[in-house]
């Protein structure tokens, strides 16, 4: 990912900030050495005092610049940073103690060297994110209003960003949401026992969801527009083609006479192979029915009960169970939600399943005793 660009107005605010950096620095340092260096020689450093207060911040610069440095190069060492912060607060403390027992003085001394750390760590977050970015090693953080909204799910987020290296806060909901919805399917399809009752295939995409791997093709539900699509597709490409009616010019017979063989001077007249219409006109008299009571004007379609979906693999047990259960009364789809313990969208495919195999078992048992009559008559 290239690095982004700065724009001529963000390019002047950067010197802006560089140069009030660098402000604040030296009116720091002016402010400090006279204190330092007086306390430096009541302590005993005798002419070292001078140069003391020189080295203290000289270290400060040198450390938070090449902490920056690394950063940039993608090399941190938290070391050079925790260094800086520790004479940083080494020079609060010299400052203070010339004002000291003064709480106000003390805290004077405080505020520049805070305010040059302060900047100093905003530059460092930025260019530590720019060289995420640049090597596509950037994470995204999550919402702070996720957080507060729902606190245990949005952990569990984050420990999976965290985990496997998820770094798009985008791809992270996208694969939750996938997850929950193929969760949603599961219990529709196999009731509250889903984890006991559902394949061992169906149930390994839930846990691999957990470990970031995106869910299949197969596992993901389909839209019904494209359901709908793939259905007309099937069904135009198995209906037989249809043939329009050609046009074909009159050829001659073969036991026509001498004088017909004559080429004719005019051309052969195109006669249409399809329908002729009658020479003759027929009146059909007779009285018309009733219009239905049913089909009227102001009629209303009625909707059409959907038709259950085909039977997979998976339910061939549960078919049996239900084909048993046939023998010792009718079947419902109450009757095997409460039997089988299946849910209500699987209900229907199971029933239409164990019908239709009842109807194949009794039309294979009807054959052979028609096969016997038939063998009995003379």
């Amino acid at each position: 990912m290239p690095r982004p660009e700065l724009t001529t107005a963000q390019r002047r605010l950067v010197g802006t900030v560089a140069a009030g950096a660098v402000a604040i620095a030296a009116i720091g340092f002016v402010g400090s050495y006279a204190a330092v260096r007086d306390l430096a020689e009541r302590k005993g450093f005798g002419s070292f005092a001078l140069a003391f207060p020189i080295g203290i911040d000289i270290g400060i610069v040198v450390l938070l610049a090449l902490d920056l440095l690394l950063a940039w190069l993608r090399m941190p060492y938290p070391t050079l940073r925790h260094t800086a912060w520790l004479l940083t607060a080494a020079t609060i403390a010299f400052n203070g103690a010339a004002a000291w027992p003064d709480p106000l003085g003390t805290a004077m001394h405080a505020v520049i060297p805070v305010l040059f750390v302060v900047v100093v760590e905003a530059a460092r977050t930025a260019v530590g994110r720019i060289a995420d970015i640049t090597a596509e090693k950037h994470m995204d953080s999550i919402r702070l209003s996720r957080w507060l909204l729902s606190p245990v799910p949005t952990f569990r987020l984050w420990r999976r960003m965290k985990l496997w290296e998820l770094r798009s806060y985008e791809q992270v909901i996208h694969l939750e949401q996938e997850r929950l919805i193929y969760l949603a399917q599961l219990q529709a399809d196999y009731g509250r026992r889903w984890r006991w009752k559902a394949p061992v295939q169906e149930r390994m995409q839930l846990r691999l969801a957990r470990y970031g791997r995106p869910l299949t093709a197969a596992a993901q539900p389909t839209a019904p527009a494209a359901d709908f699509e793939r259905s007309a597709a099937e069904a135009v490409a198995l209906a037989p083609p249809v043939v329009a009616p050609a046009l074909t010019a009159a050829q001659p017979q073969p036991d026509a006479p001498a004088a017909a063989a004559v080429p004719p001077t005019t051309p052969p007249q195109l006669q249409l192979t399809g329908w002729t219409p009658p020479r003759t006109l027929v009146l059909d008299l007779a009285p018309m029915q009733p219009p239905s009571p049913e089909v009227t004007a102001d009629a209303q379609p009625q909707p059409q009960p959907a038709a259950p979906a085909a039977a997979r693999v998976s339910d061939e047990p549960l078919i049996e169970q239900a084909v048993a259960l046939a023998a010792t009364g009718p079947l419902s789809g109450r009757r095997l939600q409460r039997e089988l313990g299946i849910g209500q969208r699987r209900a229907p495919r199971i029933l239409a399943a164990a019908e239709a195999r009842i109807r194949e078992a009794e039309a294979e048992a009807a054959q052979p005793s028609t096969a016997a009559a038939a063998e009995v008559q003379p």
